[in-house]
């Protein structure tokens, strides 16, 4: 039985251009790359319907006839589309195109993330957490040690409280965010026009004190060059 979580919906970013994974994005979407025989995006939307969230909204762009046609055909979760087609918005413009669509909360996650859930899955794991009476999001991340594959110094600070922080500049952060989260639509308010990235609503958060996280118990793989994709199966294969 899936445990509770916070929001019936998520929005599932898959508008990008996937330049990191060329050449296999010359001729298709990088949330249809392959990895272990299935394209990231079903690997997404399958943990979505095992967690039984019933709804997602997936934005496109690049080459997007390709991945409607692929995602409309599911049932499970039920997949509507918020179209980009004439200007790609990016993380943070994305979210509010697709606001409309969108409950208060949503989950938010990319269309490219593979992960091991530990003892309880991933989106039950945040609703837990979640508070909306002090959070506008709560991002999922994981310590060095659980993102596989991954080479950077890491995205946040956290405190025993769970408020997050930036990166210092020169310096490694312990937490790495793993491309899910949930956001309050409190968090899209007064946004900029046009596209923009997630960093400027969040930058916002982090000065009121409401951007917080979350460490995620299980592992989580960065899929972003084609590099990664044979281990990333291989971890899978083993699981």
């Amino acid at each position: 039985m899936s445990q509770p979580v916070a929001s019936d919906t998520a929005m599932v970013l898959a508008a990008g251009l996937g330049k990191r994974m060329r050449p296999l994005t010359a001729r298709q979407p990088k949330p249809m790359v392959r990895v272990a025989g299935k394209p990231l995006i079903d690997h997404a939307l399958d943990r979505l319907a095992e967690a039984g969230i019933a709804k997602a909204v997936v934005n496109v762009h690049y080459l997007a006839d390709a991945l409607e046609a692929h995602v409309l055909g599911r049932k499970v979760p039920a997949v509507t589309i918020s179209d980009e087609r004439e200007l790609l918005l990016e993380t943070g413009g994305g979210m509010v195109r697709a606001a409309d669509q969108l409950p208060d909360p949503f989950f938010c996650l990319n269309s490219d993330n593979i992960w091991l859930d530990g003892p309880i899955n991933a989106f039950a794991e945040l609703s837990q957490v979640w508070d909306p009476d002090k959070m506008d999001a709560l991002l999922l991340l994981v310590p060095h040690k659980r993102a596989m594959n991954f080479r950077g110094k890491g995205d946040f600070h956290m405190s025993g409280g769970g408020r997050l922080t930036r990166r210092r500049p020169g310096r490694v952060a312990p937490f790495i965010f793993t491309g899910i989260q949930i956001v309050a639509k409190r968090l899209l308010r007064d946004a900029p026009e046009g596209p923009f990235s997630t960093n400027v609503l969040w930058d916002r958060a982090i000065a009121e004190d409401r951007l917080y996280g979350h460490a995620f118990s299980g592992e989580w793989f960065e899929v972003g060059t084609p590099q990664a994709i044979a281990p990333t199966a291989a971890a899978l294969a083993e699981s």
